[in-house]
């Protein structure tokens, strides 16, 4: 077992099945509050159905890079990582602006389908909800497991993580349905949240670097310093374990090119500071909507 690798997916797991939990319980708690319990079959089927497909997704993008031979792969990890670390970068600045509104929206696509007497409707409401955080988080894991490829059991260690993490988001998620308070979940997001900034710009260096490999990247590819004597990011020993557990959390290498290490720096120091500032939430939809209506 890789511990860093195992952290680094139990980060993402907990982080994005947090999400999906909370959207699922909103749905469920808001039908039991109006008395409509007996569509909760639905909204399971439409979570249950965007959770097979994410799965399915992720599974096949991860077997289809085993099939690739040198430079193939190396692009293709790196493409991924890549898109993944795009991902995660988008998902943050969303969920930053949008959650305070997350609940009155899912409400009121509730109450709309309920109305109009297309109740299957809740069936896709719960699916394209929860599509889209296990879509990133598919995607996030994928780029998470080619970069901890080469450790051993280092990609098993990151979906071990991820399932755990899982487990104990779904069970924040009954929490949070049955009405405990067990966690500030603004605290939570904001810190995990500044764990995945780290975590994205590992998968960013990481993708350089093997773009570097095949140079596909020739510019920036001389080695910036090399601490492999001190903290080696590969081994047995006990500075080898430590340097394996920051470079699965925080992309560390134990001998960066320099452009990896300036695009580590440059992604850190910049999504950082944006995503601390202060931001006030976005306006619901049908409040702007009503706004845009009046003369």
């Amino acid at each position: 077992m890789d511990i860093g690798s195992f952290t680094t997916g139990l980060l993402t797991g907990l982080r994005e099945g947090v999400e999906g939990a909370l959207i699922v319980s909103i749905i469920l708690a808001y039908l039991a509050r109006t008395g409509n319990r007996r569509h909760f079959p639905r909204i399971w089927l439409g979570a249950g159905a965007a959770l097979a497909l994410s799965v399915a997704l992720g599974a096949l993008l991860f077997l289809t890079i085993g099939e690739l031979r040198s430079p193939y792969a190396q692009i293709f990890e790196g493409t991924a990582m890549l898109l993944a670390a795009g991902v995660v970068t988008w998902m943050l600045f969303w969920m930053r602006r949008t959650a305070a509104n997350a609940r009155g929206e899912l409400h009121a696509g509730i109450d709309r389908r309920l109305s109009e007497g297309r109740v299957w409707g809740l069936s896709v409401l719960a699916f394209t909800a929860f599509i889209r955080e296990g879509i990133e988080t598919a995607l996030f894991l994928l780029g998470q497991a080619t970069a901890a490829s080469r450790a051993d059991a280092g990609a098993a260690s990151v979906l071990v993580g991820a399932l755990v993490g899982m487990v104990i988001a779904g069970a924040l998620g009954f929490a949070f349905y049955r009405g405990a308070r067990i966690i500030n979940l603004g605290t939570f997001f904001r810190w995990t949240g500044i764990a995945l900034v780290f975590i994205a710009a590992g998968l960013l260096s990481h993708a350089l670097h093997e773009f570097a490999d095949v140079r596909a990247v020739t510019f920036g590819t001389a080695t910036a310093f090399d601490l492999s004597g001190v903290l080696p990011d590969a081994g047995s020993s006990p500075a080898a374990i430590v340097g394996q557990f920051l470079r699965a959390l925080f992309g560390y290498a134990a001998a960066p090119e320099w452009i990896t290490l300036l695009a580590w720096l440059t992604y850190v120091l910049v999504i950082l500071t944006l995503y601390l500032r202060p931001v006030s939430p976005a306006p619901p939809r049908g409040r702007r909507s009503a706004r845009k209506a009046c003369p």
